[in-house]
């Protein structure tokens, strides 16, 4: 049984230059990334040295890179473009796999769905796996529109991040278990992050109040790893943001939670719970 990998995520740690950021993942029993790479000459030359040298410590080092975008308004044509010369520049740092924040939910199935193929043709011609975010604000916003994709994509890949889904149908999606129990065995690469009803990110996950929260979340996961530990390991990011997705105090700014911590935190606690 192939036991599930951890990777930190840089988001959060953008005061960091690449050689600080991969020792922090190193030092705390990470197996790879998870990184935005910033749009930097300086930072981009730095970090494909840095990886480099790690890689050639550790071949088994685990780097997911993330095609993700402000919002802007923009025709799908355009969008689109922006997104393959995106796709392209990630390839040279020949990614382990690409976190995709694909498509727009107010585009139409159809814009959506060329946008998608592109995307997939390139994962198809650069032999680079390419996960889609369930994210709210892409096509993989809702859970029910999101089957319809499917429907044309059968082997759509995505990355599982269902704190969206609870925040935009304001709950715990114990209506619709259904659908995520047809979506499940599509995740490929885990945000281990614990959302509520009105929030993805609950103030802090080891807490008696979200406890419940907690279970939820960790039965998704366990049933996300079984499905696919027989045959393939699955990776798995502690995915708690700073400010704005981590509430702070009024005036002061100051986080209720250390995101490092929960981070860390949640990857020991994983190790223990899943399969």
């Amino acid at each position: 049984m192939n036991k599930p990998k951890y990777l930190y995520p840089y988001w959060g740690s953008e005061h960091l230059d690449p050689g600080a950021f991969l020792e922090l993942t190193v030092s705390n029993g990470f197996d790879g990334i998870e990184i935005n790479i910033p749009r930097d000459p300086g930072f981009e030359a730095s970090f494909k040295e840095t990886l480099r040298a790690i890689r050639r410590k550790n071949p088994h080092f685990i780097c997911g890179l993330q095609q993700v975008f402000g919002v802007k308004a923009e025709a799908p044509q355009d969008y689109l473009k922006k997104v393959m010369k995106r796709l392209a520049d990630l390839a040279q740092y020949d990614p382990s796999f690409i976190n995709s924040h694909t498509g727009k939910d107010y585009y139409s199935f159809s814009d959506n769905c060329k946008i998608i193929d592109a995307i997939e043709e390139f994962s198809q011609k650069q032999k680079i796996p390419v996960y889609h975010e369930i994210h709210r604000g892409r096509f993989t916003f809702h859970s029910s529109s999101t089957l319809k994709y499917l429907e044309v994509f059968p082997n759509l890949k995505f990355v599982g991040d269902l704190s969206h889904w609870c925040a935009v149908s304001e709950s715990m999606l114990q209506d619709q278990e259904d659908i995520v129990s047809r979506i499940l065995p599509k995740i490929f690469h885990i945000h281990a992050r614990v959302g509520h009803e009105q929030s993805p990110q609950v103030t802090n996950p080891f807490t008696p109040e979200w406890s419940a929260h907690l279970d939820r979340f960790v039965k998704w996961w366990q049933a996300i790893v079984a499905y696919h530990s027989k045959y393939m390991t699955l990776s798995i990011t502690p995915e708690f943001g700073p400010f704005p997705y981590m509430p702070t105090m009024p005036f002061t700014g100051e986080p209720l939670a250390a995101q490092s911590e929960l981070n860390i935190k949640m990857k020991e606690y994983l190790k223990t719970v899943l399969p």
